[in-house]
């Protein structure tokens, strides 16, 4: 058969026109394959821009003293909190007049200052859980792994072939076969 078309002229003239024919319904309805191919090579061109902008982070001096900043509420709380303890027993009557002139702050000042201390470490402790290693997902050859799925559920025990102890439908067709 493929010697009768070479002779005719006819399988060059069938080609020109199929690829007519797909050029011409390219124009009324959009090639899938083709949309998918471009919206990949875009998302593999923006990630592999995101990466390069994050691959190396910058840390200059003020980067440092940024980070040095963030680092101070917790052990200045911790350490000031000790010192009230320390100044309460150094000086009992200063210690008395400084709580009393607490006792003066309005309440709404109070849920401010509750409000700020708890955004603060609310928004530290969301960080830190948002980048949790979880223990089942630890191997010998990862040491850290970011949280981006939760861990996989249990793999469910392997019954006996027969055993349709929990599904009553199942005994009672086993059981009709038995019968």
């Amino acid at each position: 058969m493929g010697l009768i078309d070479r002779f005719l002229g006819v399988a060059p003239a069938v080609t020109a026109l199929g690829s007519a024919a797909t050029g011409m319904a390219e124009v009324f309805t959009q090639n899938a394959t083709r949309r998918m191919e471009l919206d990949e090579e875009a998302y593999a061109r923006a990630i592999a821009q995101a990466g390069q902008e994050f691959a190396v982070p910058r840390q200059g001096w003020f980067d440092s003293f940024v980070n040095g900043l963030n680092r101070l509420p917790r052990p200045l709380l911790a350490l000031g909190t000790m010192a009230l303890f320390i100044y309460a027993m150094v000086e009992p009557a200063g210690f008395g007049l400084r709580m009393e002139g607490l006792q003066q702050v309005p309440e709404p000042l109070w849920w401010l200052l509750g409000a700020i201390v708890g955004f603060y470490f609310g928004a530290r402790e969301a960080h830190h859980f948002r980048h949790r290693v979880w223990p089942a997902r630890i191997t010998e050859e990862t040491t850290i792994v970011p949280h981006t799925t939760p861990p996989a559920a249990p793999v469910p025990q392997a019954r006996p072939a027969g055993d349709f102890s929990d599904n009553a439908a199942l005994r009672d067709w086993q059981a009709s076969l038995r019968d």
